[in-house]
């Protein structure tokens, strides 16, 4: 893979104002065309933008290709993503197998508007192999995932409100950092606190006779990818279950940690869970699904029954792809390889850390990381507060210098098309920039 030429030595080095103002001279510098496309693109959309998470300073880089493991810039640099799509790519840019369940779907016809051969499939995988998961309804995206299965929690319950955990992220109207967002839709909302068993109670026990749903990530994602402990979730299963409140599993990430996501790995199981990301081979996806006694208030055929619409929730495409995936490349055997080798990644980059004697730790679960500028202990996203965002910037704009690339805020993932010797070249080329700028990290 081509990369830029980076330098031995940085410009007022012990600075990390002059670091990151250099590399970022020299990023502008490498990347004309990419810049180009950005400003261009500002005149038709804020920013330049359309989903501000692919957003970073100086600019985001235009992507022209993807193939396996690999991306092509517009200026016709290369890189290894270790993004991967925020975990939707697991199968990496051109998986065959992917490639050609979609091809043979569209050889039959893009838009259907009727059950198609697919969806059925499909389903019958989903509900095998996640342990919470009767039945299941499909969706376009992880956020559709979430609002209807808190929809479905208080249509079940015949209560309001939802326990949330502060930092969370739960989808594009569903952000619960800092207390919300202008754009979240309204739902009557309390916040526990993250990892914490004995404050979160206090707030369940205080509301649950108002309470609808507790949703959770069992590893925050959005804030930072921090595992839950499984005494802290197993003690939300238990307090949900004796007030009669449903507990969500927003599993749209860390789904991949096993067959079964993250709930079958840790032993605790939810009444529903929402879906999202790789399950859809690449292309757009969710979906949300638990107890029969829960979903069967989206029965057409029964009285009464509520509706879910979404032009798009079985398109072809989606439905394709996500069974050609579960059924022919992520087996048990393969998500439990890739989990281990995730876990095995971060120990070894951790120890790169140790051994150059910064302030910086990874943390995350299985194939899903974060990079945080702290050296105490993280269990909550509100420990990860004042993390050094420069520093960050400073870190990823190297690393993509040098073909690496994720996300500026240290989020990053691995995928099933990655070698052995993609993550060997990260490892080194990270131990590069931390030894190179050691002295102001």
């Amino acid at each position: 893979m081509s990369m830029i030429d980076v330098p031995t030595a940085t410009k007022g080095h012990n600075k990390i104002t002059d670091a990151l103002a250099e590399a970022r001279e020299r990023f502008i510098a490498a990347n004309p065309k990419s810049r180009g496309r950005w400003e261009n693109a500002r005149a038709v959309m804020p920013g330049g933008n359309t989903r501000t998470v692919l957003h970073y300073d100086p600019f985001p880089l235009t992507m022209v290709k993807g193939e396996g493991a690999y991306l092509t810039d517009l200026d016709g640099h290369g890189y290894t993503d270790f993004l991967n799509e925020y975990s939707a790519g697991l199968y990496g840019h051109s998986n065959p197998v992917i490639l050609a369940a979609i091809k043979k779907a569209l050889d039959g016809g893009i838009v259907l508007g009727a059950p198609n051969q697919w969806e059925v499939k499909l389903a019958e995988l989903v509900t095998a192999r996640f342990p919470s998961i009767d039945q299941v309804r499909f969706t376009n995206s992880g956020t559709e995932a979430n609002l209807m299965a808190l929809g479905a929690a208080r249509a079940f319950t015949k209560r309001d409100k939802i326990m949330v955990f502060d930092g969370a992220y739960h989808g594009g109207v569903l952000y619960f950092a800092h207390r919300g967002m202008p754009v979240n839709v309204p739902f009557d909302v309390v916040y526990g606190t993250f990892n914490s068993t004995e404050e979160s109670l206090a707030v369940l026990n205080a509301h649950a006779h108002e309470l609808a749903a507790v949703i959770v990530e069992p590893m925050v994602g959005g804030g930072g990818c921090l595992p839950a402990d499984r005494e802290f979730l197993d003690a939300l299963r238990g307090a949900a279950k004796r007030h009669g409140i449903v507990l969500i599993f927003d599993e749209v990430m860390t789904s991949r940690s096993s067959a079964g996501g993250l709930q079958q790995r840790l032993g605790v199981i939810p009444d529903m869970t929402t879906l999202g990301k790789y399950l859809g081979g690449g292309s757009s996806f969710g979906a949300f699904g638990g107890r029969s006694d829960i979903m069967a208030q989206f029965d057409p055929t029964a009285p009464g029954a509520m509706p879910h619409a979404g032009t798009f929730n079985n398109n072809v495409m989606s439905m394709a792809a996500g069974y050609a995936g579960l059924s022919e490349i992520f087996t048990a055997a393969e998500a439990d390889s890739l989990y281990d080798r995730g876990e095995a990644f971060k120990a070894r980059l951790n120890a790169i850390i140790a051994a150059c004697g910064v302030e910086m730790q990874i943390t995350g679960s299985g194939s899903i990381l974060g990079l945080h500028c702290v050296t105490h202990p993280i269990r909550a996203p509100h420990d990860i507060k004042d993390a050094r965002p420069d520093i960050k910037t400073l870190i990823h704009l190297e690393m993509m210098m040098r073909g690496f690339s994720y996300a500026q805020r240290g989020y990053m993932t691995l995928s099933l098309a990655m070698t052995d010797q993609d993550l060997d070249g990260f490892a080194t080329a990270f131990e590069d920039v931390l030894r190179q700028h050691g002295d102001i990290l």
